[in-house]
């Protein structure tokens, strides 16, 4: 598998392994095809293993503790999140390192190589268009990342119990394209990489989600980006594996998602896999995190990056599919 520069951290595989799929996110499997499919993953060349609390109420941690029983194969690294949300002041570090020890013990390791902050980054005072009566628990307010969670994370990387930190691009995208260029920035950022520019049903504000300009800021500034989203929840596969609400931002997506399904048809290729190398094919996008639940799932996105990346003029195809469409 190719590799790349993530930010100015280390090499890493094109593509990463998401917990989502392992944590039972995006929809059923069992722990055995969980391991089996983080064991078959690394076997193929992917170096980065992306996980989080929340995937499954730490089921995704438990997988890799269990399929390397505290030992990581050589070159393999591991991530993990922690949301923050909005805390009493003076609070956020003691939360960000309680977080970080149950993540460590779930994964039977003594340190990861990136943690992230899994809040949404906003202004002081911002109230979100949607879930604004539990954005407590989501979103973190400006003054509390500069003021509290950044000099955690910086801690905790003198301290030697993560490798570096980063954050999550979804929050409101003025605050995250700040966080980028502020001093000390993170080294990574997770950015909405795929063809619909969507987010779905994360976005939680009105306002466009420029996530284009997000990673091209990030590119700026030397940060590292890994593409979420590449299927859209499944917006961007052949046919959703769970069942969705029909007022969903997601199943919108699925619907105006038609056009690219008829031209994967006409391709002879998956959804799934057109998008993955769609993601793949983005300018500054370092590396694609895979919401894959079993090895099947997985093999379709090994063959989409061993396929490379798209033509330019298919890209442009694509492109043209969406253009009068709001990001």
């Amino acid at each position: 598998m190719k590799t790349t520069e993530l930010g100015a951290l280390w090499p890493v595989s094109r593509l990463t392994l998401g917990g989502g799929g392992l944590g039972q996110v995006w929809g059923a499997t069992d722990r055995a095809e969980a391991v089996a499919t983080v064991r078959e993953a690394v076997d193929a060349g992917i170096t980065l293993l992306d996980l989080a609390p929340l995937y499954g109420r730490g089921e995704a941690e438990r997988v890799v503790g269990e399929a390397f029983a505290g030992r990581l194969p050589d070159g393999v690294r591991v991530t993990t999140k922690c949301q923050v949300g909005t805390p009493a002041p003076g609070t956020a570090g003691v939360r960000i390192r309680a977080h970080l020890a149950r993540s460590l013990e779930a994964l039977q390791l003594e340190r990861v190589d990136l943690l992230l902050l899994h809040s949404n980054i906003c202004p002081d005072g911002y109230v979100f268009a949607r879930s604004a009566d539990v954005q407590q628990h989501f979103a973190t307010p400006w003054s509390v990342y500069r003021d509290e969670v950044v000099p955690t994370f910086e801690a905790l990387q003198t301290e030697g119990l993560i490798g570096a930190w980063g954050i999550t691009g979804v929050g409101v995208p003025a605050q995250i394209i700040e966080a980028l260029r502020a001093t000390p920035a993170p080294a990574v950022v997770q950015c909405i990489a795929n063809c619909l520019d969507s987010a779905g049903d994360m976005r939680r504000f009105d306002a466009p989600a420029r996530p284009r300009e997000i990673i091209a800021t990030a590119r700026e500034q030397g940060i590292g980006v890994m593409g979420i989203r590449a299927v859209q929840a499944g917006a961007l596969t052949d046919a959703f594996d769970r069942e969705m609400p029909e007022d969903s931002d997601d199943w919108r997506d699925y619907l105006r998602a038609a056009p690219f399904r008829e031209l994967a048809a006409e391709l002879g290729t998956p959804a799934a896999v057109l998008a993955h190398r769609y993601a793949l094919s983005m300018e500054g996008v370092d590396t694609v995190i895979l919401g894959v639940k079993n090895r099947t799932e997985l093999r379709e996105c090994l063959a989409a990056e061993a396929a490379g990346p798209l033509a330019e003029d298919l890209i442009a195809r694509i492109d043209a599919l969406f253009r009068e469409e709001p990001a």
